[in-house]
């Protein structure tokens, strides 16, 4: 048995292990002699990115608690006053968080922008530090790269990705670099020009990955952290079938594999990846949806379970979440389920940590709905454990100190 002073001593250590990387995926390993002691989080904070206004009268990002035994989510009320904070990203160093905001006008021009907060270790809350232009019009997806140094932004409505550096304080620099997509693609009613939809980046922070649903394309860039700067990669881009419509992207935790969500062809796309190369190849591309159902939906998001066993993928009009096995082999997947998300419009969903439960966001009636994964099979059981927020459309989730 641990002794209970030892334990007290192992959770002081937790920030300082969160910041040099002990703490990976919410759960610390730290050394007592021969034997490791593996702390888990009691609680984790969950912050919930929204549309702001409208008949539920969002008004910003919102705080949650998460019981990792039960899954059970406990409201906190408002964390940070904001306007349509739609996609959220945390600091590697917990310290800070990051929205896009979905505004017509910053600074007097046709822009979006990004805010940087600051979180209050006691309370979670978050404290505006700035915002900055996001140098394009419609952005809805940032990352931080493992630096802390960048966030990486995706302007949906002009096409483009910028990089906005990360001053010492966590507040934001203007753009260090601006990328404007050009082009069309086969469908003229959604892909009259280009439309970035997210951004990504590698484990090794070397490449980033930017899915273009306007051009049928994920654009591939280097990335250089230090700079600031994206160069466009030796193999520019991979590509998706025409009139598919990449929207969000991720890794398979082995690095081997990547995956594209295709919001109008309700496909999802996998890609063999050279991380030497940075180049994705494709290898299949599998619906989303049953093959009985005969009405319109669009996906949304796509992640990958921890164990790199499972995917899962929502639909939007099947409101569903869409899950697959993973052959780790060869990176295809098999349909396993469209499980119901108990409400409208799921939009972005988390799973926690250790992959044990799934939250789906049900942006047009206003809940956030969990479900237990069965670890062997993939399949989604709801728990009944659900919770009302108004419009949610983003969630990030660290381990509450």
């Amino acid at each position: 048995m641990v002794r209970i002073d030892a334990i007290m001593k192992i959770t002081r250590l937790l920030a300082a292990c969160a910041a040099f990387g002990g703490l990976v995926g919410g759960v610390a390993a730290v050394s007592k002699g021969e034997a490791d002691v593996e702390i888990k989080p009691s609680a984790y904070r969950v912050y919930v990115g929204t549309y702001t206004g409208g008949k539920a009268g969002s008004e910003g990002i919102y705080l949650l608690e998460l019981d990792p035994a039960t899954g059970v989510l406990t409201s906190k009320g408002l964390a940070g006053k904001v306007v349509s904070p739609s996609f959220l990203a945390i600091h590697p160093n917990r310290k800070f968080l990051y929205s896009v905001n979905e505004v017509g006008d910053f600074g007097g021009k046709p822009s979006g922008a990004v805010t940087a907060f600051a979180i209050d270790d006691a309370t979670g809350t978050l404290k505006q530090l700035n915002q900055q232009s996001s140098v394009g019009s419609g952005p809805c997806h940032l990352t931080v790269d493992a630096t802390g140094k960048n966030v990486l932004v995706a302007n949906y409505g002009s096409g483009s990705v910028a990089v906005l550096p990360i001053a010492d304080d966590g507040s934001l620099k203007p753009a260090s670099c601006f990328i404007q997509h050009t082009g069309k693609g086969a469908d003229p009613s959604r892909q009259e020009s280009p439309h970035a939809h997210s951004i990504n980046l590698d484990a090794a922070n070397k490449f980033a990955f930017a899915a273009d649903l306007g051009l049928d394309k994920v654009f591939i860039y280097a990335f250089d952290p230090v700079a600031g700067t994206l160069t466009p990669n030796a193999t520019p881009f991979g590509k998706v079938a025409p009139k598919s419509g990449p929207r969000h992207f991720a890794f398979h935790p082995r690095g081997k594999f990547a995956y594209v969500i295709n919001e109008m062809g309700n496909t999802v796309t996998a890609f063999a990846y050279d991380p030497a190369a940075g180049s994705l190849d494709e290898i299949q591309s599998i619906s989303t949806l049953p093959a009985d159902f005969n009405g319109t939906s669009y996906t949304a998001d796509v992640q990958v379970h921890p164990s790199g066993k499972f995917l899962y993928g929502s639909n939007r009009g099947h409101d569903s979440i869409a899950a697959f096995a993973i052959d780790e082999k060869t990176g295809k997947l098999t349909f396993l389920e469209a499980e119901s998300t108990r409400g409208k419009n799921p939009r972005n969903f988390a799973m926690d940590p250790t992959g044990a439960f799934l939250f789906a966001e049900n942006q047009d009636t206003d809940s956030i709905v969990a479900f237990k994964i069965d670890q062997a099979t993939g399949k989604l059981e709801p728990t009944g454990a659900k919770i009302a927020v108004p419009m949610p459309v983003c969630i990030k989730m660290i381990p509450k100190p």
